[in-house]
């Protein structure tokens, strides 16, 4: 890995005040929005507060201090962020349903127009399965697969650009497949399922490939403890990730099969 001169080191603190500050903010728009919210309506789940910020945690850690500076040198560090950043983060985050505490904290008519933008064709591609698919787990091949990993540290820039995609391209994975917050036209579980396996086996056999054959400037060691750690930490928060799918698709079918009877006036 690069190891920095006084030069790139003062570049590397700029990019992770850019990259930290919006988690920064967002972490803090969230709890004012959770107020307003609470004043006029049911009380929210303290556990979503919770999880919002873990997840905002969870990103920020791998963006600014010690562990960030850590990454630029580590392989393995590298790898740890990537699973913090790209997975867990979006995960607990997409949990704390961020969307419909925001239609609730805004006034009726404008929570109506975010409905009616949201429903529009460009946002449903934007959560299909497939599409999300190729952005995420397509994004980490592209990565590891070629010189980009290199550049990406040569670059404030890439830098950047890079880990805003790596989050985003995580958070929209996860909304593809799991539905927390109102999501129109959804897709049916089983295409989510098997798209979600594809995914995950493409996900897996990557971590094997950087095993084999490691990113430029990755010593040999630091590659194969990366792979292990994406492979193996990856394995454990997709564990999680499938047991709320089925779980959804569990809570689904017994609605259908079970469905609340209506008593007569």
């Amino acid at each position: 890995m690069h190891v920095h001169d006084n030069h790139t080191q003062s570049i590397s603190i700029i990019a992770q005040l850019i990259l930290a500050v919006p988690f920064i903010i967002s972490l803090f728009i969230y709890i004012f929005a959770v107020f307003l919210s609470n004043r006029h309506k049911k009380q929210w789940p303290l556990y979503r507060s919770f999880l919002w910020i873990v997840g905002h945690l969870c990103a920020i850690a791998t963006l600014i201090g010690p562990f960030a500076e850590r990454t630029h040198i580590s392989f393995s560090a590298h790898m740890i962020g990537h699973l913090l950043l790209g997975m867990l983060a979006p995960l607990l985050m997409a949990l704390a349903a961020p969307m419909t505490l925001l239609l609730r904290s805004i006034p009726v008519k404008m929570a109506r127009s975010l409905s009616l933008l949201l429903r529009r064709k460009p946002f449903n591609v934007l959560r299909d399965p497939i599409f999300a698919s190729i952005l995420n787990v397509g994004g980490l091949w592209l990565l590891y697969t070629t010189p980009l990993f290199t550049m990406m540290h040569e670059s404030t820039f890439l830098f950047i650009f890079i880990h805003i995609h790596i989050f985003l391209a995580g958070y929209l994975f996860t909304i593809a497949f799991i539905y927390i917050d109102p999501t129109p036209h959804q897709s049916s579980y089983i295409y989510r399922s098997i798209i979600l396996l594809l995914a995950l086996a493409a996900h897996s056999i990557l971590s094997k490939r950087i095993y084999a054959y490691p990113p430029s400037n990755v010593s040999i060691e630091q590659a194969e403890l990366g792979a292990m750690i994406m492979y193996y930490g990856g394995d454990a928060i997709e564990i999680g990730f499938v047991f709320l799918l089925f779980y959804q698709w569990f809570k689904s079918s017994r609605k259908s099969i079970h469905p609340k009877v209506v008593a007569p006036r």
